[in-house]
């Protein structure tokens, strides 16, 4: 199991993706992906935010709703590709690992520890900050020294 150190990464983030669109496989199978899409202002503002290094749950939304694997940013400060106006922020990302086991957002929303969690919060938000207290529980409830 590849150890991930979240003291390396600058900031921690969780990023959803609809796994019939964009799933964590498909991100497998290419090796590296551009996170493009993103149309809510806070959440552009957390990819412009992004620095190479940052880590990133890659979470599973409508379909499974949860987090599956850890990703790295490969490249930051990316003009969307599917803006044509050229407004919105992009990243490049690759895949770290898949965690030993998915954490549900049932499970995240049932522990109190992750009550204040931006996942939970700002439920719509596509891109979201993670605590490196909240990184860290999330790792134990899937089975993993943080």
């Amino acid at each position: 199991m590849t150890e991930i150190n979240p003291a390396l990464s600058d900031r921690l983030w969780l990023m959803k993706s609809e796994p019939d669109a964009y799933s964590w496989d498909d991100l497998l199978a290419e090796g590296e992906g551009t996170w493009d899409g993103v149309r809510n202002h806070r959440a552009a503002n957390n990819l412009r935010s992004m620095q190479v290094g940052d880590l990133a749950f890659f979470y599973h939304s409508n379909i499974g709703k949860e987090i599956v694997g850890i990703v790295t940013i490969s490249q930051g400060g990316l003009t969307d590709p599917t803006d044509p106006e050229g407004k919105w922020a992009a990243v490049k990302v690759k895949p770290v690992r898949r965690i030993a086991r998915p954490v549900t957002l049932a499970e995240i929303k049932a522990e109190p520890a992750l009550a204040d969690m931006e996942l939970l919060r700002l439920s719509r938000l596509s891109v979201a900050e993670v605590t490196p207290g909240h990184w860290a529980q999330i790792l134990r409830m899937a089975g993993e020294t943080a």
